[in-house]
């Protein structure tokens, strides 16, 4: 879930901290529309998951070809030093 960002507070903070009105409104709206293109936890989990998903059915695929790839140069190399 994406944690929203209170631009009223924000802006209020800044204001008091000694930020013109203006200037803190500003701010806290640039903020606000970037944070959609925040990735959550949760965003980043899921990728992880596919990731790791897609990286098993490569080791499936892969280390079964590598292994008979590996026999196969072994009988031709038998066969040709015999």
């Amino acid at each position: 879930m994406a944690a929203t960002f209170d631009t009223l507070a924000a802006a209020r903070d800044m204001e008091n901290a000694g930020l013109p009105r203006e200037a803190a409104e500003a701010v806290a709206g640039a903020i606000r529309a970037k944070q959609g293109d925040l990735a959550t936890r949760g965003d980043v989990d899921a990728l992880g998951d596919r990731l790791n998903t897609r990286l098993n059915v490569l080791q499936w695929v892969v280390g079964p070809n590598v292994a008979l790839s590996l026999v196969t140069f072994a009988a031709v190399l038998a066969m040709a030093f015999r």
